[in-house]
């Protein structure tokens, strides 16, 4: 098996951009593009453009989340290739704000990853797998209400980022980070509301 790219956040995006064509894009077509068996590349996909401004189109923030549990409970299930419904791979989004989105991760993206590398890979293999997959499956089953409170949605979505990009760089370090930062979430939310 090769070793991890330190590089492949950046790659992913490439890899979304070269897809874009006309005004709208397929939540289908990304699939196909990133392999349908690419599981953390399009767990990471998805939840940049959460992250980014186009998070600030009504529903997003709750397709994402409803995106990313299906995947995490398909890779806990051992599934080796992506299975969505129809009524998901049908959603279009504007490629005017994906591309605005993918342009303003490109800074933050390359700063992180001057930084990743693979270490703690224990990590990566199961029982120590489960904990991190069962707290992003909890944390997509409230993003849906999250979109009431302004930019709670996005942290949540930066939660899963981050794990995402430590299962494509196998950096524990990362995957460390992302849990560390889910803990602050229920605490934002709340202060947010009050």
């Amino acid at each position: 098996m090769s070793e991890p790219q330190t590089h492949a956040i950046s790659e992913v995006l490439d890899e979304l951009e070269a897809t874009v064509q006309g005004d709208e894009i397929a939540v289908a077509d990304v699939v196909d593009t990133l392999g349908g068996s690419s599981f953390a590349s399009l767990m990471l996909v998805f939840s940049l453009i959460s992250t980014s401004p186009a998070s600030a189109i009504p529903g997003v923030t709750a397709m994402v989340a409803v995106l990313v549990f299906i995947l995490v409970a398909q890779m806990m299930a051992g599934r080796r290739s992506v299975w969505l419904p129809d009524v998901v791979t049908r959603r279009r989004l504007s490629s005017e704000k994906l591309c605005k989105g993918i342009r303003w991760l490109r800074r933050p993206v390359r700063f992180v990853e001057r930084f990743l590398k693979p270490r703690l890979t224990g990590l990566f293999h199961r029982p120590w797998l489960w904990l991190p997959m069962i707290l992003i499956l909890a944390l997509t089953l409230f993003m849906p209400f999250m979109e009431i409170v302004p930019t709670s949605g996005s942290l949540a979505s930066t939660v899963i980022a981050l794990f995402a990009a430590s299962l494509l760089t196998r950096d524990g370090v990362l995957a460390i980070l992302s849990l560390v930062l889910l803990s602050v979430v229920p605490v934002a939310v709340y202060y947010w509301q009050v």
